[in-house]
Order: C-alpha cells, then sequence, then structure tokens
C-alpha cells in the first residue's frame, strides 16, 4: 500500500512540472528592422593609385658584359679626277689598314677596272702581329700573308709533265699563227681542222 501511496505522489510531482512549460510561450528570434535603405552595389577592389602608371622593373636576367667602343684614331683619304685614291686609317685597338686603287684599261678603251692594293694588320689574341697584303683587279682577290696555309709543293715529276704540256701547248699555237691556211679559215669564220702534228701525251714522254 505504501508503495501505490509513493508512487503516486512521484506522478503528481512530474506532472506539476511539466505544466507550466508546456503552457509558457517560446520567444521569437529576434532580426534588425528593415530601415528601407537600397542595397549597395557590389564593387570589385581597385588597384592602388600609387601603381597605376608606374613603370615595372624588369625581371629579365641581364648580360653583365659590356662592349667598349673603339676609337678611331687616324683617317686620311685623297680622291683624284682620274679615279684614283689613297686612303688610310688606324684605331684605337692596334689596327691598320691602307689602300691605294686606280683605274686599268683592259682592253677595251671604254671599259676600264678597278685595280686596287692594299694591306692590314692586326694583333692576334695569342699577341701575334697578323698582317695581310691583297690585290684586287681583272684576275680577282689575291691575299698573302704568312699566316695564311698554302698547299703542298707539286712534285717535281707531275711539274715536269705539266711544262711540257703547256710548252706543247703553246708550240702549237704558234705553227697554226703561221700557217695561212689555217688564217684563211679564222678570216672566213671555219674551224680549223685539227693537224696532223697536234701534241699528243706520248710526245712529253721523256
Amino acid at each position: 500500500m505504501r508503495i501505490l501511496v509513493v508512487l503516486a505522489i512521484v506522478a503528481s510531482c512530474a506532472v506539476a512540472q511539466r505544466g507550466p512549460l508546456r503552457g509558457q510561450p517560446q520567444p521569437l528570434p529576434q532580426y534588425p528592422e528593415d530601415d528601407g535603405a537600397q542595397p549597395q552595389p557590389f564593387s570589385a577592389p581597385q588597384p592602388s593609385p600609387r601603381a597605376i602608371g608606374q613603370p615595372q622593373p624588369d625581371q629579365r636576367p641581364r648580360d653583365e658584359r659590356y662592349t667598349t667602343p673603339i676609337p678611331i684614331v687616324r683617317f686620311d683619304k685623297e680622291q683624284s679626277a682620274d679615279g684614283s685614291y689613297k686612303t688610310s686609317y688606324e684605331t684605337g685597338n692596334n689596327i691598320v689598314a691602307e689602300e691605294t686603287g686606280f683605274l686599268k684599261n683592259v682592253g677595251d678603251k671604254e671599259t676600264e677596272a678597278l685595280v686596287q692594293h692594299g694591306s692590314y694588320s692586326y694583333t692576334a689574341p695569342d699577341g701575334s702581329l697578323i698582317t695581310i697584303t691583297y690585290t684586287a683587279d681583272e684576275q680577282g682577290f689575291r691575299a698573302e700573308g704568312s699566316h695564311i696555309p698554302t698547299p703542298p709543293p707539286v712534285p717535281e715529276e707531275i711539274q715536269k709533265s705539266l711544262d711540257l704540256i703547256y710548252a706543247g701547248i703553246k708550240q702549237q699555237q704558234e705553227e697554226e699563227a703561221r700557217n695561212p691556211k689555217f688564217q684563211q679559215n679564222l678570216a672566213d669564220g671555219a674551224l680549223p681542222e685539227e693537224p696532223d702534228n697536234y701534241p699528243t701525251p706520248s710526245r712529253f714522254r721523256q
């Protein structure tokens, strides 16, 4: 019996505690009131005014090697009315050059070729002095210098054979020039017949 009374008291206490919570109103969340202001448009961040128009540093690697200008310490030139001239110059790094030129008749009175003779010298990286002398005319450009490689000499036997060939060709040309028939063929524009005594390689053998 006592157990029933205790259970009844506990149940009544539990109902009494839950009753006020069920009937008590819950507070609503509070929000800021709308004051009628217009929403602000989004604006992207702008760069700093100091960065606009300012030159940016060059990040590329720099070549620290500089070439020193070489001055021309002397320059002379003489020009004549007949087309001949003479010129020379010298630079601050010991380059010396000179050249002369003139007009040369090459057979035709109206045809002239410029002939040039000159030389130049400079100091090589090893300290040696390099000198070049040259000639330029109707036969082409020819240069000479102690440092220029030269071809090996022609063997004596081959040189003798070449001399015999050239001598035979020259002799044949002289004989053809003295032959009246050959001269007549040249005047008529006909090709001369090959003579029987035309030099052959067997004639050059010793």
